[in-house]
């Protein structure tokens, strides 16, 4: 036993990684309320990501890779008891990508050290596997199966949730909102700083909240003057506007912050380009960056694709970044001298579309 836990203690380990990055608010309050400790891993490092590349195959996503280091960090930390649940389907017919739903099952495969793997199932596709069902195989590892107290706990979970994602939709910064939820507030600020130039983030919570994988992308781009919009800053209705714009329909789970995003950015004029951040190796990622690409042609809209894994160089990184917001800062130059002479000669106008790809 070590300093994490105590013999009479309920204690449960929660890897920061995947799906953390979206439903730890709800965890800390609903684990909280029934009276559970939540021990959370290490912040990502470069030994985080050996770890986990170490036990799967070369072709495993770098998402899949972290969490597997993730989950190592804390049985070393000494906690037995670790939340990896399956999330299988969203909503009906709304399903997560493969590695995703068979989670829990890859992790038994290849972590060979002893612990208590939680695996509770939230399948909305078929009967008897909602959220309730996944909260209550949450909580019986820990001998809690009162109906009326998990469902309380579930409303405390809610409220830490709500919390976050109003904070977070009125443009605070993630790390920010989530500080604030845990402790119960709720903080508004008022965004009185002007950028000259704003990005849409497109992207998985995974890959740009997780400051390692992302290479702190989000201070990098502020260090340049450019405003970042994510989809945390959308309802589900915007983005599911946004994949009706572009012509789709929804499938897969992780659409609403890959096309759903996009499609509601690329129709804004307040947005000046768009940054997609992707996984090498991730298929359902390769399918919906096609489309936006094609899209953000027909819109106007500059693009640059960002492709990492766990041999991505900071220095190439930062150099495709500023090479970007620099194009964009041009661009914009040349668009309104050229609306001044446009407006001079009374004659129409149209940029040129200015596109980058590149991994």
């Amino acid at each position: 036993m070590t300093n994490e836990q105590t013999s009479n203690e309920k204690v449960i380990g929660i890897p920061r990684a995947m799906s953390f990055y979206h439903n730890y608010p709800f965890y800390y309050g609903f684990f909280t309320d029934l009276g559970i400790k939540i021990v959370l891993s290490d912040v990502t490092t470069k030994q985080t990501m050996s770890a986990g590349s170490a036990l799967v195959v070369t072709e495993t996503c770098l998402p899949i890779k972290v969490f597997i280091g993730h989950v190592l960090n804390l049985i070393d930390k000494g906690v037995d008891k670790i939340l990896i649940p399956s999330l299988q389907s969203v909503s009906h017919k709304i399903y997560n990508c493969s590695k995703i739903r068979g989670l829990p099952d890859l992790v038994r495969n290849v972590v060979k050290k002893e612990f208590t793997l939680i695996e509770p199932t939230l399948d909305k596709s078929e009967k008897n596997q909602g959220l309730y069902e996944f909260l209550k195989e949450c909580a019986a590892p820990f001998g809690i199966t009162d109906e009326a107290v998990i469902r309380r706990a579930s409303k405390a979970g809610w409220r830490t949730y709500n919390n976050f994602h109003i904070m977070s939709k009125s443009g605070m910064s993630y790390q920010k909102a989530i500080n604030y939820a845990l402790q119960g507030k709720v903080f508004i600020e008022s965004q009185t700083k002007e950028y000259p130039i704003s990005i849409a983030l497109i992207s998985h919570g995974y890959n740009i909240y997780d400051e390692r994988t992302s290479m702190k992308i989000f201070d990098k781009l502020e260090k340049m003057d450019v405003k970042v919009y994510s989809s945390l800053q959308l309802s589900k209705e915007q983005m599911e506007d946004g994949i009706k714009s572009l012509g789709q329909e929804l499938y897969w789970a992780n659409e609403f912050e890959m096309t759903g995003a996009a499609g509601h950015y690329l129709k804004e004029n307040k947005i000046d380009g768009i940054i997609t951040l992707t996984a090498f190796g991730c298929g359902p990622d390769s399918l919906m960056i096609e489309r936006i690409t094609r899209k953000a042609k027909r819109f106007n809209k500059p693009l640059l694709n960002l492709t990492i894994d766990e041999q991505t160089g900071e220095a190439g990184f930062i150099t495709r970044l500023e090479a970007f917001v620099d194009m964009l800062f041009r661009k914009k130059r040349a668009n309104i001298i050229n609306n001044i002479e446009i407006s001079e000669r009374n004659s129409s106008y149209i940029p040129n579309t200015n596109y980058i790809e590149t991994k």
